[in-house]
């Protein structure tokens, strides 16, 4: 029998990883002349017409509870560590970060054997002021070596890149202290860097790091972080699925609140794995873009950005009229294999 590839696997929303039922069911479409062909199972057991019109959708939900996380809930989930001060006055945030061995569901009846940092997808927004001194035990609770390398400045040793130190790989039941001062201001991120990078990075092993100015950004209504992946679940170095902070069609399913005339400010990362760029559209609007957020005056007024790996930026925006609101991937795979959702905008 020909072996499926990832396009076979996608039409049939991976029905090996389903059980038995899907198994025979696929089997059935290989053999039968007079059964339907399989090309046209578009992700049959898993994915549906959404809720939204005719938009593609998954059939069920996900269990946030068994995964320990809900996307809705990490849109604003900024973790500023314990505060404490240091006898030279500066401001000390303490963070705990341990990486885990986690199934995650991230299709309804399909969990990923993901690597994660303390349990979720992305890990902890991480969030301090440009000059806080920045403390993070990591231990390792994998059986994997690990590491967390940060964006931004700091000393060789504290970089989390085999080679530079103890921190750069920690083995197994190890644990290392990274420390340094946050700088500069802007939108960063972290991931571990142990080799091969691109298994430990697809796996789930990064997330938000936001230096905010001394002075404050410009106040807005609402902030929220949103970190672009992808998950490639039969392990072909290709992407199968994609996401906004781990799970696809998320905020299609449900709706991002906001109202009209808020001004909304989203802390975008990419890091997807396996694909050159990464996009962000929003219907029927536009927004102020800096990138990096390292400037507080924006370079584009648009309605579509692009990113590669590892590229970041601040969207800021507000609505002028209710209604239902699409944003996505502007390639047309990435938003039809779950990059899409939906702001609810009310009056």
């Amino acid at each position: 029998m020909k072996p499926l590839s990832r396009r076979d696997f996608l039409k049939v929303g991976g029905l090996a990883v389903l059980g038995t039922a899907s198994a025979t069911a696929l089997t059935q479409n290989k053999t039968n002349p007079h059964a339907k062909d399989p090309n046209n199972i578009h992700l049959s057991h898993v994915m549906q017409q959404g809720g939204h019109g005719d938009l593609p959708g998954t059939v069920g939900e996900v269990n946030h509870e068994k995964n320990g996380f809900n996307p809705t809930d990490l849109l604003t989930d900024f973790d500023y560590g314990e505060e404490s001060t240091l006898p030279n006055g500066q401001t000390l945030r303490e963070y705990e970060i341990i990486s885990l061995n986690k199934n995650i569901e991230v299709i309804p009846g399909i969990e990923f054997p993901a690597w994660t940092y303390n349990g979720r997808i992305p890990g902890p927004t991480i969030r301090a002021t440009e000059g806080d001194r920045i403390r993070i035990r990591f231990s390792n609770g994998s059986n994997h070596p690990h590491s967390i390398h940060f964006h931004g400045f700091h000393p060789g040793e504290m970089d989390g890149v085999p080679g530079t130190g103890p921190g750069g790989l920690v083995e197994p039941g190890g644990s290392f202290t990274y420390e340094f001062d946050a700088e500069p201001f802007g939108l960063h991120l972290y991931h571990c860097h142990v080799f091969p990078l691109a298994r430990h990075i697809a796996k789930g092993l990064y997330g938000a790091f936001i230096v905010d100015p001394k002075e404050g950004r410009p106040p807005v209504d609402r902030e929220m972080v949103m970190v672009m992946n992808g998950i490639d679940v039969d392990f072909d170095d290709a992407n199968d699925f994609y996401a906004v902070n781990g799970i696809p069609f998320h905020y299609q399913n449900h709706p991002i609140q906001i109202r009209v005339g808020e001004q909304i400010r989203v802390y975008l990362v990419n890091i997807l794995e396996f694909d050159l760029i990464n996009s962000f559209h929003l219907h029927a609007n536009f927004f102020n873009y800096y990138p990096t957020g390292t400037s507080l005056v924006p370079s584009e007024f648009t309605d579509t950005i692009i990113q590669g790996q590892a590229q970041r930026g601040i969207l800021e925006f507000s609505y002028k009229y209710p209604g239902m609101y699409m944003f996505h991937a502007h390639v047309t795979e990435f938003a039809e294999l779950g990059w899409n959702g939906m702001f609810e905008v009310l009056p």
